[in-house]
């Protein structure tokens, strides 16, 4: 009986253990590196929200997928170790040309990023996968080691996706841009690719990918959309005007505008109404004990620190690049009585006294995004817990169309306080329902105390900020029926409606 020859009886040793282990090992790595990384890429244009997430993790499970079948497929209908070389090196050149792929699609043709983004992750992600199914094929001598091979390698190709995984998440994307991070990983996959494809003759495959990686590189460095710094979870600039005006842009997004000769500079209505809310709660000049969940440019803690000498300022920031720019760019020395840390929000907030503040300001955001778990009701909880009894609770929202998001978030604040107002644009907080509302920045005021609705109006008034205050019953209608948010049921990106341009 003649049966099928097969890849061990071509050649007695096709691919060594330790070289199997290898190549499966660092291709699974390579895998989750492009997934984080591309992650990443993509949150400038697209937001750091649980949509991003999910549709950048489901095109990485469809390609490893892909590739998991198309690979064994492959190494059944062909010779397999001819296979290997074009894998890597085709996923090469792909990975090390993204960072200009991306970014040049994002800003000439917006609509076809999500198309750009699925090719960019798609084809090395297919490619690496197929390498553990063709690395198994050469592995296998006999049907007696099947199990033990198959079993071996799958671990060895999980242990990869694990530790490319922590790498990334935990060094790389803290200590190297995220150009030179998918650079580097292309670099690295096609020179382990050329030895293979010089075996198998395939010289003007290897100089083509060897090409690729260098136009990746040069591409990368004119490619626009660039950042001056990449930090843990931001894209950041800092752009100056006039004389010392530096704004802070972090991703997408103008976050802070900052004149560091005039700390009492306030640029954006969303934080002069801030403001408004702070002098007219509380006592000209009255030093207070405030926290402050966000730093970006640290607006209110300079300008508390001008207007009311004494003032002492805590910040949970959970990024510390941006931490750092303050530091190198913006002048976080001169602020004083301030404590900045570099933390999550919500943990900050539980090392804090009961009855310590008596302001918290909330400005943490996730592109347009208030990070969900500072938005439940038991989070309104530990902000109620450390205020004294007439603290003041303001923070800054961001919602369009429906503003879903928004009604619901101040009817979980209603849940919690004794008295909530809600300040915007007329029509973005239902008194001008002609125009409609067009969606943008809110700031919603909570207490245990009642609030002076009047005074924040005229303050609001005095600082030209067109903005108008609702009352509690105002506030109370234009949340309506809206669902409270809690740790156990918040869709905060859900709820969230894009921003819709429209015509002037």
């Amino acid at each position: 009986m003649i049966g099928r020859v097969t890849a061990s009886q071509q050649d007695p040793s096709p691919l060594s253990h330790r070289a199997a282990v290898a190549l499966v090992f660092g291709s699974s790595a390579a895998v989750l590196v492009v997934e984080i990384v591309a992650l990443r890429l993509l949150a400038p244009y697209l937001g750091l929200t649980l949509e991003t997430s999910t549709l950048v993790i489901g095109i990485a499970l469809a390609a490893i997928a892909l590739g998991s079948w198309a690979g064994g497929r492959a190494a059944d209908a062909t010779d397999p170790r001819r296979l290997i070389g074009p894998a890597l090196g085709i996923s090469g050149a792909v990975v090390a040309l993204t960072p200009a792929l991306l970014r040049t699609v994002a800003e000439a043709s917006p609509p076809m990023l999500l198309f750009a983004a699925m090719v960019a992750i798609m084809v090395p992600g297919t490619l690496l996968s197929a390498v553990t199914p063709i690395a198994t094929k050469l592995r296998l001598d006999s049907l007696e080691r099947t199990g033990s091979v198959v079993g071996q390698l799958s671990g060895v190709g999980t242990l990869g996706a694990i530790v490319g995984t922590v790498v990334t998440g935990f060094v790389l994307i803290s200590r190297v841009s995220v150009s030179a991070i998918l650079l580097g990983l292309g670099g690295v996959l096609v020179l382990a690719a050329l030895p293979l494809l010089w075996r198998a003759r395939s010289r003007a495959g290897a100089a083509a990918l060897a090409v690729a990686v260098g136009a990746g590189a040069l591409t990368a460095a004119v490619a626009p959309g660039g950042c001056q710094v990449e930090t843990t979870y931001h894209c950041a600039n800092v752009t100056t005007a006039g004389n010392d005006t530096r704004t802070l842009q972090l991703d997408n997004l103008r976050h802070s505008a900052v004149d560091l000769d005039d700390p009492t500079y306030l640029e954006f209505e969303y934080i002069r109404a801030m403001a408004a809310v702070v002098d007219t709660a509380f006592p000209s000049g009255q030093a207070l004990d405030a926290y402050h969940l966000g730093a970006g440019g640290l607006t209110i803690p300079r300008y508390l620190a001008a207007q009311r000498p004494g003032t002492q300022s805590v910040v949970s920031e959970i990024d510390g690049g941006v931490v750092r720019i303050n530091q190198e760019r913006l002048a976080m020395a001169d602020v004083p009585g301030l404590d900045v840390r570099v933390e999550d929000g919500r943990i900050g907030m539980r090392r804090l006294a009961d009855d310590s503040r008596d302001l918290v300001v909330g400005d943490a955001f996730g592109g347009v995004s208030v990070p969900w778990h500072l938005t439940t009701r038991e989070a309104l909880g530990e902000v109620q817990r450390v205020l004294r009894p007439d603290g003041v609770y303001v923070v800054n929202l961001i919602d369009y169309g429906g503003q879903d998001f928004a009604r619901a978030e101040v009817a979980t604040m209603r849940a919690v306080f004794d008295t909530v107002l809600v300040a915007g644009e007329p029509r973005d907080v239902g008194l001008d329902e002609a125009t409609g509302s067009d969606g943008g920045n809110l700031v919603v005021i909570a207490s245990d105390r009642s609030l002076d609705r009047a005074a924040i109006q005229a303050s609001l008034d005095e600082r030209d900020t067109g903005w108008t205050v609702r009352d509690e019953a105002g506030t109370r209608d234009w949340a309506g029926d809206a669902r409270v948010l809690t740790d156990d049921f918040a869709p905060v990106d859900q709820l969230l409606q894009p921003y819709v341009a429209t015509a002037s």
